[in-house]
């Protein structure tokens, strides 16, 4: 299963997501969504599985939840927005990672690129970095992979923070 992960938009798609996301499976969004339609426009593209963010409205927090858990093929994976890093974790994380010992945890808020192992859980981390205009990063990132019997062809993808939809 190809999937793309994608954080931090704050309302605002870029059209190089749509290009990359066009070929995926699935579509994972780890919050902060923003105004306007962008998990529609991403639903146009693939199923999305999204979490909502810091600055996500009442009508978004109904939608999605605060934190997602679930498995694709063999991997269990937790999905949220605010999860720190590996040895960093956000104090309202750390107990639910111990609980569920997922393979693969997501997260974003930090609008910086991660992918780390996590010797002590063994469990592959990943912020996508940010896809949306708002914050202090240079570029836009988001993140392609494919899960199959494991977590495999990891692509980061670049592109700057301004450009037509």
């Amino acid at each position: 299963m190809k999937i793309g992960i994608i954080s931090d938009t704050h309302g605002y798609l870029h059209h190089t997501v749509i290009k990359h996301f066009s070929d995926v499976d699935e579509i994972w969004h780890a919050g902060d969504v923003g105004p306007g339609n962008i998990l529609g426009k991403l639903e146009e593209l693939a199923p999305v599985r999204a979490v909502y963010g810091n600055i996500d409205d009442d009508m978004l927090r109904r939608e999605v939840p605060k934190t997602l858990n679930f498995y694709t093929n063999t991997t269990n994976v937790l999905l949220t927005h605010i999860g720190g890093y590996p040895g960093k974790y956000a104090p309202g994380i750390r107990q639910t990672l111990n609980d569920i010992r997922p393979n693969l945890f997501v997260c974003g808020h930090s609008h910086i690129l991660k992918v780390q192992y996590d010797k002590n859980l063994q469990c592959l981390h990943i912020n996508p970095g940010s896809a949306g205009l708002q914050g202090f990063h240079q570029v836009c990132t988001i993140i392609k992979l494919v899960i199959d019997d494991k977590i495999r062809d990891l692509e980061i993808i670049e592109f700057p923070r301004r450009g037509a939809n």
